[in-house]
């Protein structure tokens, strides 16, 4: 076994010519599989797991849209806080509050999302 860094170990290389779709299925089943693309495929082609191989958490990525999507709606929120500031009104302190604890309960979407603990 040797030590250091397996990037460096691994120089050779195998092109393999791929149709959109079957590099989207490779991609997808990697994703699932929380590996890189080529972790994937060298996990699979050659039954074993390589040492020290990266694992990348899966991404939900329905659940980051529907932050994104809670995100635009909440930075809308803000900036009519903050134009009624600017133009003199005084603060609505519960929208604010709503506000923060939705910005709050994105990140920790978002950090769930991504698999880790907010």
């Amino acid at each position: 076994m040797s030590h250091g860094s397996e990037k460096r170990a691994r120089s050779a290389h195998i092109t393999v010519r791929l149709t959109p779709d079957e590099r989207g299925q490779v991609d997808a089943s990697a994703e699932r599989a929380g590996l890189t693309a080529g972790s994937y495929v060298r996990q699979t082609v050659l039954g074993a797991s390589a040492p020290r191989q990266v694992r990348r958490p899966p991404v939900e990525r329905k659940e980051l849209a529907r932050l994104l999507g809670q995100l635009g709606h909440i930075g809308s929120n803000l900036n009519q806080i903050a134009r009624a500031l600017n133009s003199g009104d005084e603060a609505d302190d519960q929208a604010l509050a709503e506000a923060l604890k939705s910005l709050r309960d994105i990140r920790d979407g978002a950090l769930s999302a991504l698999g880790r603990s907010p």
